[in-house]
């Protein structure tokens, strides 16, 4: 019997550039298309700024540009030479502000407000070569600044499979966190930490054993603070895609759950298709499928609670890859 499986995909409150699929706002008038942010839509709550728009530059409007200025960044309109680097700043502070819990962000590929990191940026407006150097945007500067700990990805880089299933992974684990932290309970704390513990070791063993320290709680912290320790550690966890061999450990211990139950067919059968997961020709959640499957069949009920095996919505797996 699976436990509480309908309580790990809560909605998660997701701040998303309007011009990807939402309006078509950008400088030129168009609405980019991301099948992924498309499909995201109906399972998350977006919330969908534009900030060149929302300052009052319209659409269409004069495309502005980021320009060096000593250890500054400005944002002016390149065309016109109009600075709205006050107005971009302020709009950013006072938007972020508002928000309220938030549990991610997808942002503009490259745009001088929304590029979280691949901006180009230029020595003066008119018609100069870029210097080289890449920038965050004006906007996507404060997010990372203000939300250090959130999942921030950009619709370009998630067309790739390993960045989409870990934004995902990261997205939806830190909405349940933030349901958890609303109530404040450790009990919830620690069902939380047992349900991810697999997930979480496919990321990094040792940054499980050091957020099973916190969830312990030997130092009797108030749950205010333990709650902020564990979602700073859970951040640092999340700041990059788990690695195969890390994966592979997770299948690994998974399978010791039932070694004796199993016949040595079955055994080789997954050990093959783990060897074909490693060599990137099977994906990862054929295996999920087989090992949730035995999970069921020999009522292990501690492995069918794990996160691991269902970290998001199954309406998001989508198994196309951008590299393919």
């Amino acid at each position: 019997m699976e436990t509480k499986k309908e309580n790990r995909h809560l909605r998660p409150r997701v701040v998303i550039s309007r011009c990807i699929e939402f309006e078509a706002c950008r400088w030129n008038g168009a609405v980019i298309s991301s099948d992924f942010v498309r499909k995201l839509k109906a399972h998350v709550e977006p919330l969908t700024p534009c900030p060149e728009k929302d300052i009052g530059l319209g659409v269409p409007r004069k495309p502005v540009r980021l320009v060096a200025d000593g250890e500054k960044l400005l944002m002016k309109q390149s065309e016109t030479g109009l600075d709205v680097t006050e107005k971009m700043n302020r709009f950013s502070d006072k938007f972020l502000s508002s928000l309220g819990e938030v549990d991610g962000f997808i942002l503009k590929d490259r745009s001088p407000s929304c590029g979280i990191k691949d901006v180009k940026v230029y020595p003066d407006i008119g018609k100069v070569s870029p210097l080289p150097r890449k920038e965050a945007g004006l906007f996507a500067a404060r997010v990372a600044a203000r939300y250090p700990d959130l999942p921030v990805e950009n619709e370009g880089r998630l067309t790739n499979l390993a960045l989409r299933e870990h934004f995902l992974s990261h997205l939806y684990a830190r909405a349940r966190f933030r349901s958890i932290s609303r109530e404040g309970k450790v009990k919830d704390l620690v069902e939380f930490h047992s349900d991810y513990k697999y997930l979480f070791m496919a990321y990094s063993q040792a940054t499980l054993k050091k957020l099973g320290v916190i969830t312990a709680n030997r130092d009797k912290k108030n749950p205010q603070e333990l709650f902020a320790e564990y979602g700073s550690l859970m951040g640092e966890l999340f700041a990059r895609p788990p690695r195969k061999g890390q994966v592979i450990n997770v299948l690994m211990h998974c399978l010791g759950y039932f070694s004796k139950e199993l016949t040595s067919e079955e055994k080789a059968h997954f050990l093959d298709m783990m060897e074909a997961y490693r060599s990137e020709k099977l994906p990862l959640s054929a295996c999920q499928i087989l090992l949730y499957s035995w999970a069921r069949r020999f009522g292990e009920e501690y492995l069918l609670r794990q996160v691991f095996f269902h970290p998001y919505p199954e309406e998001l797996i989508d198994l196309r890859d951008s590299a393919t």
